[in-house]
């Protein structure tokens, strides 16, 4: 079947050309106009050899350019590869490198970064926005202006590859989810049908479209069904309550910090939310209490989970069938969910085990390595999401633990190795431990147990400030304990679950 998920910005445009897509600001663009822009800028990648199934990075913040740019690589039969732009020089490098791109669009204000891992990894670099434009670097205003519009976008097949995810778990190094046209489509189709979306909807575009969660409930299913998206580059609580007024929001999407920061700023009470008719809350558990007064003070909240390994969403609470505090819902049309103890065995109703999942939804594996998508998916299709939880009668979802070592900070997710690696290249320090520690607003924290080499002595302002240059500010520790030595197994394995958390409790730095 030949599919392009960029036949979404394209239909839109087609049917609502006048319709707004995304506004910034004073800044409104409709469908017919974004549509344009990102036709050049198909039309510029294919002038600079970009071809079919090639990767092309995208580094944007909640900006029109982003639309632009995705569904211009997409047109042009590209694969993109969202990019979180807090990422340092060594990280955007990594990203091109291991997705083999061909080039990357960034932002301007994160062009020392990007250029930085452009040329680290040999690619050119398009970069968008007012500020000044890195040596070397293309300016992409100027640049789609020199080319006819690609009018029709590259077919492909439903299968192919439409754009990589880097996730990660305790192995290491982010892994590439290859998510397919096909994933994609039927996850912005089922999403748009589940939240009602329609050209009378105005969405707070608060949520990074370079995330998963952004991509499919945000950015794909607002082009789906014509709705508007009201753009937001970086969550501000103030902000979006006045937008949520002055532009007649009638659908917030947010992870659970977002509600809370909203449910707690003093502007809530003299903000008329009215025009809210929905919210809902993805990205990491959020607490029933929060759930309740977002209720109460916003709008009905329905809870969904997913990973990027299912594109994002694979559960979500049905407000025709009721939502149920504390769950995360029932599995969307077209998924298969279970739960299954460490023998692939099927648990009662009520008892613990590891979700499992099974659909459209489903990646296709991770990019360039079959081990890991062999460990990840069964013969069957079942894709081991590595989260515990539990199922009532109803067939209701509660999530209850993580089986993988991850830390959700804010909504983000930060994998341990990936800054346990950073701590071992500090020359000071012996073994180092990354571990997540409750936080009243982030739902966790970063915290880092380290021991110095015989004769070293190590800071923990210090060790922080080092992890700190080398990635995204996320990422870093907030927390820091300098240990003698960190418990291990009889065979040298650092034991984190031994770690007192206690020990981080006055240990912010």
């Amino acid at each position: 079947m030949r599919l392009n998920l960029a036949s979404l910005l394209d239909q839109a445009a087609k049917r609502h050309p006048e319709q707004i897509y995304v506004r910034l600001g004073d800044v409104a663009l409709n469908y017919a106009t974004v549509n344009g822009a990102a036709q050049r800028v198909a039309s510029y990648l294919q002038s600079i050899g970009v071809k079919p199934g090639d990767r092309v990075g995208v580094m944007l913040p909640n900006v029109p350019h982003f639309p632009m740019a995705y569904y211009g690589a997409l047109l042009a039969g590209a694969v993109v590869v969202p990019m979180n732009v807090l990422l340092k020089g060594r990280e955007v490098e990594y990203y091109l490198q291991d997705s083999g791109s061909k080039a990357l669009i960034a932002w301007a204000g994160f062009g020392a970064d990007a250029k930085f891992g452009a040329d680290a990894a040999g690619v050119p670099l398009l970069v968008a926005g007012p500020d000044e434009t890195p040596e070397g670097a293309t300016k992409l205003e100027e640049a789609i202006g020199t080319v006819e519009p690609l009018t029709e976008p590259v077919q492909r097949v439903a299968t192919d590859t439409a754009v990589i995810l880097y996730t990660s778990g305790t192995t290491g190094k982010p892994k590439g989810a290859l998510l397919t046209h096909s994933n994609l489509m039927w996850n912005a189709e089922i999403s748009s049908q589940l939240h009602d979306l329609g050209t009378h909807d105005t969405l707070l575009g608060a949520l990074p479209l370079f995330h998963s969660f952004g991509q499919t409930c945000v950015l794909n299913a607002a082009a789906r069904r014509g709705a508007t998206i009201e753009l937001i580059p970086r969550f501000d609580p103030e902000l979006a309550l006045g937008l949520i007024e002055k532009q007649k929001v009638t659908k917030f999407f947010g992870v659970p910090t977002m509600f809370v920061a909203l449910l707690n700023h003093p502007n809530l009470a003299s903000t008329d939310v009215s025009s809210l008719d929905l919210c809902v809350s993805g990205g990491s558990a959020c607490a029933v209490e929060t759930l309740k007064q977002a209720e109460e003070k916003l709008a009905p909240v329905l809870e969904g989970y997913g990973l990027s390994e299912t594109s994002p969403v694979a559960c979500f609470n049905h407000k025709e069938l009721g939502s149920k505090p504390g769950s995360i819902g029932t599995p969307l049309y077209g998924v298969e969910m279970d739960i299954r103890d460490d023998e692939g065995n099927s648990v009662a109703d009520g008892e613990v085990g590891e979700i499992v999942i099974r659909g459209h939804n489903v990646m296709a594996g991770y990019h360039e390595r079959p081990e890991a998508t062999a460990e990840a998916i069964d013969d069957l299709g079942w894709f081991k999401t590595g989260d515990m939880a539990t199922r009532d009668a109803d067939g209701y979802y509660f999530i209850v633990d993580r089986k993988k070592d991850l830390v959700i900070r804010g909504g983000y997710n930060v994998y341990p190795r990936e800054i346990e690696e950073v701590l071992y290249e500090h020359p000071a320090i012996l073994e180092a431990a990354v571990l997540g520690v409750p936080h009243e607003e982030l739902g966790e924290e970063i915290a880092a147990a380290v021991a110095a080499k015989p004769g070293q002595t190590l800071d923990p302002a210090e060790v922080q400030a080092f992890v700190k240059e080398r990635v995204a500010a996320y990422k870093y520790p907030r927390h820091v304990v300098i240990v003698d030595e960190l418990p291990k197994t009889a065979t040298g394995k650092i034991l984190k679950r031994e770690i007192d958390k206690s020990i981080f409790d006055n240990a912010t730095v």
